[in-house]
């Protein structure tokens, strides 16, 4: 009688012909005016290619090479857990929210003052996001600051798979010991994974790259991406463009530059290695003219993600945006208002990958209670977001005339199987009376949100790692270490 519709609203703020005049001026830009590649490897690949090499690196792109990386490049890419649990599957719009990285101030779980983040914070928001219901992957978090930063990203590393099974997106620096870093956490993720085969089968992390922009792809940069594309570990490869700073004032033409680097990175992995995973995304923002400050709540940045996102799925890759971050200090009003509104419109525009979620302070600072608030609207997001079915058994038409007016739905057996799915409940969200909420205690949602972090941190035991698997780990960590330090001495 009925046709069974599985609803999914997803937003497109920008028409087609917009999205395809954004993709001709890209094309334009990187035939034109061309990106600089500072990397042997690379130049050669593009060289071998076609590509026109002018002094100093600069290359420009023939549109026919771009269009064959976009072909190339895989539609799907599927990220297991530590475990080897598939679980995050970056195609069409399926919508997985994270963390953010890398925060150099943390909000002290205990004492609620801002204090410089350290390894112990990481090794906290990576069992905190572990127990969190609604968030799908991490990342650092938080920084540690008490380290040698030319050795950190293993520390870091170490400290997030311990604490957490979640598939995890990875920030290594960009510095003298990229190389030697790089080795040391693929080494470990191999360890951890049970081999080369398996960690290629089911990558459980994803690494995350930047570049000078505009068109500046420093050599340290591109090795991260041809390290990724030559063993097939799935990688972002994103452009930051500051509106009126590294891009013009006009958000069209600071988002073409964006998508020309994309591309330009796309092109390289896939002349490198065709088929290996490539996640598309970037940031595309103004800064804000009073304070020069790269606003992370301004309404701009979440449009221009908007559209990169459909500029991703012109060319069907797997994408990366971010949502769930304020320029606010703290968790209040100001934090949670930009956090949701950012939340909800990156999951309508279709994202795979949704990062930053937890961020204050213009991406300077965090707080695990803000996180564990926001995962409760990630998880409304997710309800909206599922829609509603609509069959002969979710329309209830016989039901309804069997009741008639005036009709009592609560004890029917239709109610019993249907409510529990229908219905989103909250956990941190209150929605009791006035006197009934006083009577708990009249707490604020931060205060919920902080006893929900302190349980976790008192009792949330996440699943370990072998201890074989742990010292082999440690040796690895160490050997990297040493051998990073006499690079850099």
């Amino acid at each position: 009688m009925y046709k069974s519709i599985q609803s999914k609203p997803l937003l497109n703020l920008f028409s087609q012909d917009d999205i395809d005049k954004i993709h001709a001026a890209s094309l334009e830009l990187l035939e034109r005016t061309g990106v600089e590649i500072h990397h042997p490897r690379a130049l050669e690949l593009l060289d071998d290619a076609g590509a026109n090499i002018e002094d100093g690196g600069l290359v420009k792109f023939p549109t026919h090479l771009v269009q064959k990386a976009i072909h190339t490049a895989p539609e799907r890419v599927t990220v297991a857990d530590r475990l080897g649990e598939r679980s995050l599957f970056l195609e069409g719009s399926n919508v997985y929210y994270g963390t953010g990285s890398d925060l150099k101030y943390t909000y002290d779980p205990k004492s609620g003052k801002r204090r410089p983040s350290t390894l112990g914070d990481i090794e906290t928001s990576a069992r905190v996001a572990d127990s969190l219901n609604n968030i799908d992957f991490l990342l650092t978090y938080a920084m540690a600051n008490e380290l040698d930063q030319e050795v950190v990203d293993l520390h870091h590393f170490y400290a997030m798979t311990k604490n957490s099974v979640k598939p995890m997106v990875l920030t290594p620096f960009s510095s003298e010991t990229t190389k030697t870093m790089l080795k040391g956490i693929y080494e470990v993720a191999v360890e951890i994974a049970g081999g080369v085969e398996e960690l290629k089968s089911n990558p459980f992390i994803i690494l995350y790259g930047q570049f000078t922009s505009p068109f500046q792809h420093g050599e340290m940069d591109l090795e991260r991406l041809l390290f990724c594309s030559d063993k097939e570990l799935p990688i972002v490869y994103a452009p930051t463009i500051m509106a009126s700073a590294s891009g013009p004032a006009t958000l069209a033409g600071a988002l073409a530059i964006g998508n020309a680097e994309i591309l330009a990175g796309l092109t390289v992995s896939q002349l490198n290695n065709p088929g290996a995973p490539f996640i598309y995304g970037g940031h595309v923002a103004p800064l804000d003219p009073r304070t020069s400050v790269f606003s992370y709540g301004n309404p701009e940045w979440h449009m221009s993600s908007s559209a990169l996102m459909q500029l991703s799925n012109r060319y069907k890759l797997p994408s990366w945006s971010t949502g769930g971050c304020t320029d606010s200090k703290l968790f209040d009003g100001q934090a949670v208002g930009e956090a949701v509104y950012s939340i909800l419109l990156s999951g309508l525009s279709g994202a795979n990958l949704i990062h930053d979620v937890g961020y204050l302070e213009s991406g300077l600072a965090g707080d695990l209670s803000y996180v564990a608030a926001l995962d409760e609207f990630v998880g409304l997001t997710k309800r909206i977001l599922s829609g509603y079915t609509v069959n002969e058994e979710t329309l209830a038409v016989d039901l309804i005339d069997e009741l008639g007016p005036g009709g009592d739905f609560l004890s029917q057996r239709h109610t019993v199987q249907h409510f529990k799915e229908e219905t989103w409940i909250p956990h941190l969200l209150d929605r009791q009376g006035f006197m009934s909420w006083e009577q708990a205690g009249s707490k604020t949602l931060r205060e919920r949100a902080n006893e929900k972090v302190q349980e976790v941190i008192e009792d949330h035991e996440p699943e370990e790692i072998p201890e074989d698997k742990r010292e082999r780990i440690e040796e690895i960590i160490e050997e990297t270490s040493e051998e990073a330090r006499e690079k850099a001495s």
